[in-house]
Protein backbone atom coordinates (compact mmCIF):
# COMPACT_ATOMS: atom_id res chain seq x y z
CA UNK A 1 0.00 0.00 0.00
CA UNK A 2 1.37 3.40 -1.00
CA UNK A 3 1.71 6.38 1.60
CA UNK A 4 0.95 9.51 0.81
CA UNK A 5 0.24 12.90 2.50
CA UNK A 6 -2.44 14.92 1.79
CA UNK A 7 -2.55 18.45 3.24
CA UNK A 8 -6.45 20.45 3.01
CA UNK A 9 -8.07 23.07 3.92
CA UNK A 10 -11.41 25.50 2.93
CA UNK A 11 -11.95 28.81 2.50
CA UNK A 12 -15.73 31.04 1.95
CA UNK A 13 -16.59 34.70 1.53
CA UNK A 14 -19.51 35.02 3.37
CA UNK A 15 -21.04 31.93 5.03
CA UNK A 16 -22.39 30.83 2.95
CA UNK A 17 -21.11 32.39 -0.04
CA UNK A 18 -18.37 32.33 -2.72
CA UNK A 19 -15.86 29.10 -1.20
CA UNK A 20 -12.86 27.53 -2.19
CA UNK A 21 -11.01 24.29 -1.13
CA UNK A 22 -6.83 23.47 -1.33
CA UNK A 23 -5.50 20.39 -1.30
CA UNK A 24 -1.64 19.56 -1.82
CA UNK A 25 -0.57 15.68 -2.30
CA UNK A 26 2.63 14.20 -1.78
CA UNK A 27 4.22 11.27 -2.59
CA UNK A 28 7.55 10.04 -2.05
CA UNK A 29 9.49 13.40 -4.02
CA UNK A 30 6.49 14.11 -6.10
CA UNK A 31 3.41 16.73 -5.16
CA UNK A 32 0.51 17.71 -6.57
CA UNK A 33 -1.47 21.01 -5.55
CA UNK A 34 -5.30 20.82 -6.44
CA UNK A 35 -8.03 23.80 -6.04
CA UNK A 36 -11.84 24.04 -6.56
CA UNK A 37 -14.92 25.59 -5.33
CA UNK A 38 -18.04 26.56 -5.35
CA UNK A 39 -20.25 29.84 -6.06
CA UNK A 40 -22.85 29.52 -3.17
CA UNK A 41 -21.15 26.89 -0.11
CA UNK A 42 -20.48 27.04 3.26
CA UNK A 43 -16.88 26.92 5.11
CA UNK A 44 -17.58 23.62 6.38
CA UNK A 45 -18.59 22.20 2.94
CA UNK A 46 -15.12 23.43 1.27
CA UNK A 47 -13.26 21.90 4.61
CA UNK A 48 -14.89 18.70 3.30
CA UNK A 49 -14.51 18.86 -0.14
CA UNK A 50 -10.89 19.51 -0.24
CA UNK A 51 -10.25 16.30 1.16
CA UNK A 52 -12.95 14.75 -0.90
CA UNK A 53 -11.47 15.54 -4.29
CA UNK A 54 -8.17 14.80 -2.80
CA UNK A 55 -8.89 11.42 -2.06
CA UNK A 56 -10.26 10.79 -5.54
CA UNK A 57 -7.56 11.75 -7.23
CA UNK A 58 -5.78 8.44 -5.99
CA UNK A 59 -5.87 5.49 -8.17
CA UNK A 60 -5.61 2.70 -5.72
CA UNK A 61 -6.47 2.18 -1.93
CA UNK A 62 -3.71 3.45 0.10
CA UNK A 63 -2.38 4.94 3.55
CA UNK A 64 -2.98 8.29 3.71
CA UNK A 65 -1.95 10.81 6.73
CA UNK A 66 -4.44 14.01 6.20
CA UNK A 67 -3.54 16.81 7.28
CA UNK A 68 -6.61 19.82 8.10
CA UNK A 69 -6.98 22.79 10.44
CA UNK A 70 -10.53 21.93 10.78
CA UNK A 71 -11.94 20.90 14.12
CA UNK A 72 -14.87 19.45 12.53
CA UNK A 73 -13.25 17.70 10.07
CA UNK A 74 -10.88 15.71 11.91
CA UNK A 75 -13.32 15.25 15.33
CA UNK A 76 -15.72 13.70 12.54
CA UNK A 77 -13.71 10.90 11.96
CA UNK A 78 -10.85 10.87 15.23
CA UNK A 79 -13.98 11.47 18.15
CA UNK A 80 -16.51 8.61 15.94
CA UNK A 81 -18.49 11.16 15.69
CA UNK A 82 -19.93 10.13 12.01
CA UNK A 83 -20.87 6.91 13.74
CA UNK A 84 -23.23 8.65 15.86
CA UNK A 85 -24.56 10.47 13.30
CA UNK A 86 -25.10 7.15 10.94
CA UNK A 87 -26.64 5.54 14.19
CA UNK A 88 -29.15 8.41 14.20
CA UNK A 89 -29.97 8.45 10.70
CA UNK A 90 -28.28 11.76 10.64
CA UNK A 91 -31.43 13.21 12.16
CA UNK A 92 -30.61 17.33 12.22
CA UNK A 93 -27.32 17.18 10.64
CA UNK A 94 -25.90 19.10 7.64
CA UNK A 95 -23.55 18.30 4.96
CA UNK A 96 -24.71 14.89 4.97
CA UNK A 97 -23.69 14.03 1.53
CA UNK A 98 -20.31 15.34 2.05
CA UNK A 99 -20.09 13.11 5.41
CA UNK A 100 -21.37 10.00 3.23
CA UNK A 101 -18.87 10.65 1.02
CA UNK A 102 -15.87 10.92 2.72
CA UNK A 103 -17.14 7.93 4.76
CA UNK A 104 -17.03 5.90 1.67
CA UNK A 105 -13.51 7.24 0.81
CA UNK A 106 -12.43 6.17 4.18
CA UNK A 107 -13.51 2.45 3.64
CA UNK A 108 -11.08 2.50 0.60
CA UNK A 109 -8.40 4.15 2.17
CA UNK A 110 -6.39 3.68 5.31
CA UNK A 111 -6.88 7.30 6.48
CA UNK A 112 -4.79 8.80 9.50
CA UNK A 113 -6.80 12.09 10.42
CA UNK A 114 -4.48 14.54 11.86
CA UNK A 115 -5.29 18.35 13.32
CA UNK A 116 -3.20 21.02 12.38
CA UNK A 117 -2.90 24.62 13.68
CA UNK A 118 -4.04 26.99 10.88
CA UNK A 119 -2.53 29.97 9.71
CA UNK A 120 0.32 28.90 11.59
CA UNK A 121 4.29 28.06 10.33
CA UNK A 122 3.28 24.60 8.84
CA UNK A 123 3.86 25.50 4.82
CA UNK A 124 1.81 22.67 3.69
CA UNK A 125 -1.50 24.32 5.22
CA UNK A 126 -0.54 27.77 4.68
CA UNK A 127 -0.62 26.79 0.87
CA UNK A 128 -3.83 25.07 0.96
CA UNK A 129 -5.05 28.29 2.52
CA UNK A 130 -3.37 30.33 -0.24
CA UNK A 131 -5.11 28.28 -2.70
CA UNK A 132 -8.67 27.77 -1.29
CA UNK A 133 -8.67 31.68 -1.04
CA UNK A 134 -7.49 31.85 -4.63
CA UNK A 135 -9.81 30.00 -5.66
CA UNK A 136 -12.93 31.45 -3.11
CA UNK A 137 -11.72 35.05 -4.75
CA UNK A 138 -11.42 33.39 -8.60
CA UNK A 139 -15.30 32.37 -8.06
CA UNK A 140 -16.47 36.07 -6.49
CA UNK A 141 -14.89 37.58 -9.21
CA UNK A 142 -15.78 35.09 -12.15
CA UNK A 143 -12.85 34.12 -13.51
CA UNK A 144 -12.81 30.59 -11.97
CA UNK A 145 -11.95 27.50 -14.65
CA UNK A 146 -14.39 25.46 -12.73
CA UNK A 147 -17.08 26.27 -10.15
CA UNK A 148 -18.87 22.69 -9.69
CA UNK A 149 -16.79 21.90 -7.39
CA UNK A 150 -14.63 19.70 -9.39
CA UNK A 151 -10.72 19.98 -8.57
CA UNK A 152 -8.57 21.70 -10.84
CA UNK A 153 -4.80 21.11 -10.96
CA UNK A 154 -3.20 24.03 -9.90
CA UNK A 155 0.29 22.55 -9.89
CA UNK A 156 2.50 19.50 -10.01
CA UNK A 157 6.19 18.58 -9.62
CA UNK A 158 9.03 16.83 -7.97
CA UNK A 159 10.53 18.44 -4.43
CA UNK A 160 14.53 18.80 -4.65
Amino acid sequence: MKNVTVYTDGACSGNPGPGGYGAVLIYGKHFKKLYGGEPDTTNNRMEMRGPIEALKTLKEPCAVKLYSDSSYLINMFTLGWVETWQKNGFKGKANVDLVLELMELARIHKIEWIKVKGHSDNEFNNECDRLAVQYTAMIANGIAPDSSGAPVVAETGVFD
